[in-house]
């Protein structure tokens, strides 16, 4: 059994698109194909608009995954505004070999929106407004050769200062640090709250069933040691209670080797944003993690010299399980 997660990088048709999705098309393929998985969690996954249609759909997934296995597998993604159709950009869709029995999305059923006064707004902001998540969790239920696995896929807010009306002279031009730095700690809220809410959705399944199997693989935006990821794992070095332990949560990238740990590339620095995390009883399982990063091209360095990139700025993960 294996269990990946990529993050297709705004994965679009022209005019939205800067690069044909024929072309890159023949470079996402061959990695998707090489991760032989059968259960698939994908982020960045932009939704198209036809003519005369009611509601978004997701015709450049669909154009993607033509003659590969993935094309006839179940499918679930996140929705656009109202719940119908899929969003314009950034959904996530979980494909999956075995039946999908239940699937669900996760915004701020937990974690509520912040309520928050910018400090820094120009003109000075007279009120709080509401702050939410700009994508929820998508959780799907599957059935896997007779055993009950619950998939959280998850794309947790880039570390990316969260705009500051007025505080803005151009998309990355920033008036004041205070502005970028009030920014900044916003994403960085969005990103703890989010991991937040899906360790307390890890919980409430546990709650249910001690021995639950649950996966939780995406893009967090977070290395090991950073806050978000925390959160999640719940570490027993962390709550101080060793009766607390069974119920914490495994990054299974840390089974790789220090130079191979790596899903991103920034500036020359490698950096693992992308993990798959499994609850101990699923650790049992484990067998074997990969790290697809022989091809990945340093993000920053791409947005200054490529003029259009064609493959994504994530390496893709999978973890291979055994049945039984």
């Amino acid at each position: 059994m294996r269990i990946a997660t990529f993050n297709l990088e705004s994965l679009d048709l022209p005019p939205k698109a800067d690069v044909p999705l024929e072309e890159r098309a023949g470079l996402l393929r061959p990695q998707l194909e090489r991760l032989e998985a059968d259960i698939l969690c994908l982020q960045e996954v932009n939704g198209q608009h036809r003519k005369g249609a009611a509601f978004r759909t997701l015709d450049a997934l669909d154009t993607l995954l033509e003659g590969t296995r993935y094309a006839s597998y179940q499918r679930a993604s996140t929705t656009g505004p109202g719940g119908q159709g899929v969003a314009d950009v950034h959904n996530l869709v979980t494909l999956s070999r075995w039946p999908i029995e239940d699937s669900r999305e996760i915004r701020h059923s937990i974690a509520p929106p912040l309520s928050y006064r910018t400090l820094t707004s120009l003109p000075p902001a007279e009120r709080a407004t509401t702050i939410g998540f700009e994508r929820p969790i998508l959780l799907c239920d599957v059935r896997a050769h007779g055993l009950s696995l619950t998939v959280l896929n998850v794309h947790f807010r880039a570390p990316l200062a969260t705009p500051i009306p007025g505080q803005k002279e151009a998309p990355f031009v920033w008036k004041t640090i205070s502005g970028w730095a009030e920014g900044y700690f916003l994403s960085a809220w969005k990103r703890s709250a989010q991991a937040l809410e899906a360790r307390m959705t890890v919980d409430s399944l546990l709650d249910a069933d001690s021995a639950k199997a649950i996966v939780v693989a995406g893009d967090f935006n977070a290395e090991d040691h950073e806050t978000p990821l925390k959160i999640l794992v719940g570490a027993e070095e962390d709550t101080g209670n060793g009766r607390l332990a069974a119920r914490s949560l495994v990054v299974l990238d840390r089974s790789l080797a220090a130079d191979r740990r790596y899903s991103t590339l920034h500036h020359g620095r490698p950096q693992m944003l992308d993990h798959v995390l499994v609850s101990r009883s699923l650790l049992a399982r484990f067998r074997a993690i990969e790290v697809h990063n022989e091809t990945l091209n340093d993000e920053l360095v791409g947005f200054g010299k490529t003029r259009h990139a064609g493959e994504s700025y994530h390496a893709p993960l999978v973890a291979e399980f055994s049945p039984d």
